[in-house]
């Protein structure tokens, strides 16, 4: 019997799946790559279901289910084959599908490289990337201001990082994939 997916060939690493496999009532051992989660036979080997296993997390944020859907693994491949692999990609992908609800299928190339997010990421704590996020944002969207604000001669000139991010100018989040530390930024 021909599947949906039959011919579908996986062009990115997206990690390995853990399954489970409802014939045999067992684990799937081991752990299975998308093409191989692709081209299970569910018909031969026995309906099963598939999970990410977290060995790269920002996959694993994305596809956050225990029943993960062949139609977003092949999404997510899409978009990924499109747009690359890199970090800034990721999470765009992660912050438009799970705080704005964009389902993947539904995403392309041009909604997020479109999209006014600004992302931070460094190995450091989130409140020296909230700092760094700051600065860059002021002088980005208020570069009169900031220019004033930095020739100041004036002692008593303060700029409150809380309380610009805060504002409701800007939607901020703060990720945690594995050891990278993010900070998410969309102007309202």
């Amino acid at each position: 019997m021909m599947t949906l997916y039959e011919n579908q060939i996986i062009e990115n690493d997206l990690g390995t799946f853990e399954g489970f496999n409802h014939k045999t009532q067992e684990a799937i051992y081991p752990n299975v790559t998308a093409q191989e989660m692709i081209d299970w036979d569910h018909d031969r080997l026995g309906e099963a279901e598939f999970g990410h296993s977290g060995d790269v997390p920002a996959i694993a944020k994305i596809l956050d289910s225990n029943d993960v859907l062949l139609r977003d693994v092949v999404a997510l491949d899409r978009l990924l084959s499109e747009l690359g692999d890199d970090l800034p990609v990721l999470v765009k992908i992660i912050y438009l599908n799970q705080s704005c609800g964009h389902r993947l299928q539904e995403l392309d190339a041009e909604t997020i490289e479109d999209s006014p997010i600004s992302i931070f990421s460094d190995n450091v704590s989130f409140i020296d990337l909230r700092r760094t996020a700051a600065y860059e944002l002021f002088e980005l969207y208020y570069p009169e201001e900031y220019r004033v604000w930095e020739n100041s001669s004036c002692g008593g000139l303060i700029f409150d990082v809380d309380r610009f991010l805060n504002s409701p100018v800007f939607c901020t989040e703060e990720l945690q994939l594995g050891e990278d530390r993010i900070l998410i930024v969309e102007p309202q």
